[in-house]
């Protein structure tokens, strides 16, 4: 193990950890509850912890690469994501599920180049963005678009989950679609009336006040 890990490790037990034990501790003898179900990157340029301010049992996390759903019927084969979304519905019983796609990801990059062929499963994985991309000469925009395209395709992939789509038509699980900007500090939440993506505070509201919050509206547009 290098020394630099060696140093974080100490820091965590000898700085940090002292300061939640009392934290951790109820978390252990309470048991977990967080509301959110946050799916995001692998990229390590992505901190849920930071960009939601919150701390141990909050936020219950699914990073993988291109922040991708994989479809319900698990027919491509195992998937880690599917049994999470699964044990948060179900068993955290969750409140909100948020979809966190960001700028300047590699998964949207690599949509639109070869992937090395020793790179099977990378290669398999794409395929669940696919439908995201942009029949255009490849460009920042058309990235960006892309990036926000996928979460949208994702979110559309999890109302296929009976689970989550009992619970949203019920009013009790609500799905959100967020573009993180990176360079910005910025989060753009998709309004799925709308089909866009906009500031956060231009105008929160619930998506799950509609009996179907993805009803009627074609977010891949």
């Amino acid at each position: 193990m290098s020394d630099e890990i060696l140093r974080r490790l100490r820091r965590f037990q000898t700085r940090y950890f002292p300061r939640l034990r009392s934290q951790f501790r109820h978390l252990v003898e309470q048991g977990q509850h967080p509301t959110v179900l946050f799916i995001g990157c692998s990229d390590s340029r992505v901190l849920p912890y930071l960009i939601m301010d919150s701390g141990p049992g909050e936020l219950f996390i699914v990073r993988n690469v291109g922040n991708f759903v994989p479809p319900y019927d698990a027919s491509q084969g195992y998937h880690g994501t599917a049994a999470a979304v699964e044990f948060a519905v179900l068993n955290l019983n969750v409140s909100e599920i948020v979809v966190c796609g960001h700028s300047h990801c590699g998964a949207v990059r690599a949509l639109y180049t070869d992937v090395p062929a020793e790179a099977r499963h990378m290669a398999k994985w794409l395929d669940l963005g696919r439908d995201a991309v942009l029949p255009v000469t490849l460009s920042e925009e058309a990235l960006r678009r892309t990036e926000q395209r996928s979460v949208a395709l994702q979110l559309e992939r999890l109302m296929d989950y009976p689970m989550v789509r009992q619970r949203v038509e019920a009013g009790r699980l609500f799905l959100r679609g967020w573009h993180y900007l990176i360079e910005e500090g910025k989060i753009l939440v998709l309004d799925v009336e709308s089909g866009k993506f906009s500031s956060f505070d231009a105008g929160l509201h619930q998506p799950g006040d509609r009996n179907d919050p993805l009803a009627g509206v074609d977010l891949l547009q």
